[in-house]
């Protein structure tokens, strides 16, 4: 399955930080009463005896998790309220139905007390069963309360041993009351079976699924989704773009979510006013399997189909979701009398993923698309000028270094000649 590098794991938090920016007011004081509960985050680690397995970096699992759950607590935000959830970590024995309930709170969601949880994490040994189905059940009631943020982080390296209680139906149950629960998963093992349970988890919620292979990729990214609890609430709003320009949605600065169906583009419209610049990013997650080889193209184009400016992006099937932008700063204009008319520009954007043998092709895939609509730059240095922008000061100085280095190089020259034909 393919695996989430740091590098995406980082544009995945870009993202976020840019939506976050464009919900709240710029005016408004980083500290100032929100009066929403503190954000919840419940770590639900896998604790059966298939985490002795020493494949990451040379080590075993279950050391791999307690160093990634070390250096977790101590970047935890302050203000964010982390517990730990145990599955498989205690019943040892052959009965399944006993084997089923093994799932315990090895530390209670509430403020950090990072000694007590590191010593708490030091005494999990890999022993029994992997029942995630019931596990979710009770990770979601550890989180039961508030207005916050609440996430669950699962981390897993292999399917669940409790059916019929289906993981990923306790998923959509736990979607379906409505009580803001992201699911976030991550597998320890490439496999493809975990891959499509994982992922079929983090799906019902809105979470994200990821494959994971190191030691440095697993702290990246479950610190990365701690972060992300922390951060103020964006909710997407759904939207369904056009077969062509003139069928698109209209649509403002704000984050939005629509499928892309496999082969077809997507167009959306943006009114850009003179003076305007245009901030425009998309990311396609693969959450199903596909082809190695794919790509995503964002373009900007007028309402007559001239191309403006277009941003791309090829992925090797290493990264779970590809993303690319784009930036359009409309000139304003000195002839104009009175309110300027918007320019509406069309955003196409195009995917070239490709099923894999036998995968359905229906819903597409999840796209997210982010837009902003700013001022543009105040001074006309600041505006791309022959494609350079604020290069032209390293072009300057470049040509006025090399101006300096041929005289002296010539005066040089021939001060040598001088003196060779002296003697």
């Amino acid at each position: 399955m393919i695996t989430r590098r740091r590098t995406v794991a980082g544009a995945g938090a870009l993202l976020a930080a840019l939506t976050a920016g464009l919900a709240f007011p710029a005016g408004a004081a980083a500290d100032e009463p929100t009066g929403r509960d503190a954000p919840k985050v419940n770590l639900l680690l896998d604790v059966s005896g298939s985490m002795r397995a020493k494949d990451i970096d040379g080590r075993s699992r279950m050391a791999a998790a307690k160093q990634a759950f070390n250096e977790v607590l101590d970047a935890t935000p302050e203000e964010v309220e982390l517990g730990i959830r145990t599955l498989g970590a205690d019943y040892a024995g052959d009965d399944r139905k006993e084997g089923c309930k093994d799932t315990a709170q090895l530390y209670p969601v509430g403020p950090l007390d990072r000694t007590e949880a590191k010593t708490a994490v030091a005494t999990l040994t890999p022993t029994g069963w992997t029942p995630i189905g019931p596990a979710l059940l009770e990770a979601a009631d550890d989180l039961d309360g508030g207005n916050g943020s609440k996430r669950i982080v699962l981390i897993s390296d292999g399917e669940d041993t409790c059916a019929p209680l289906d993981p990923c139906e306790v998923a959509r149950e736990i979607a379906a009351k409505g009580i803001g629960l992201t699911i976030d998963t991550l597998g320890l093992v490439p496999n493809a079976k975990l891959s499509r349970q994982l992922s079929c988890i983090a799906e019902a919620t809105g979470g994200t699924y990821t494959s994971v292979e190191h030691q440095d990729e697993l702290t990246d990214r479950v610190n990365e989704l701690v972060d992300r609890a922390a951060e103020p609430v964006v909710t997407p709003v759904a939207t369904e773009g056009g077969d062509r320009c003139t069928q698109a949605p209209t649509l403002k600065s704000g984050l939005y979510t629509d499928r892309q169906d496999f082969g077809r583009q997507r167009w959306y419209r943006v009114d850009v006013l003179p003076g305007q610049e245009l901030r425009a990013s998309v990311s396609v997650a693969a959450d199903r399997a596909v082809r190695p080889d794919h790509g995503v193209l964002m373009r900007a184009v007028t309402v007559h189909g001239r191309e403006i400016v277009r941003g791309e992006a090829t992925g090797n099937g290493r990264t779970d979701v590809l993303s690319t932008g784009l930036r359009y700063p409309k000139p304003e204009r000195d002839d104009d009398e009175g309110q300027p008319a918007a320019e509406t520009v069309c955003l196409a954007v195009t995917t070239s993923f490709v099923p894999g043998s036998g995968v359905k092709t229906t819903p597409g895939l999840p796209l997210e698309l982010t837009l902003d609509v700013v001022d543009g730059p105040g001074e006309a240095s600041d505006v791309a000028s022959f494609g350079l922008g604020r290069g032209w000061w390293l072009l300057g100085a470049l040509l006025v270094t090399g101006f300096v280095a041929g005289l002296l190089w010539g005066w040089l020259s021939r001060w040598r000649f001088a003196v060779w034909r002296t003697h």
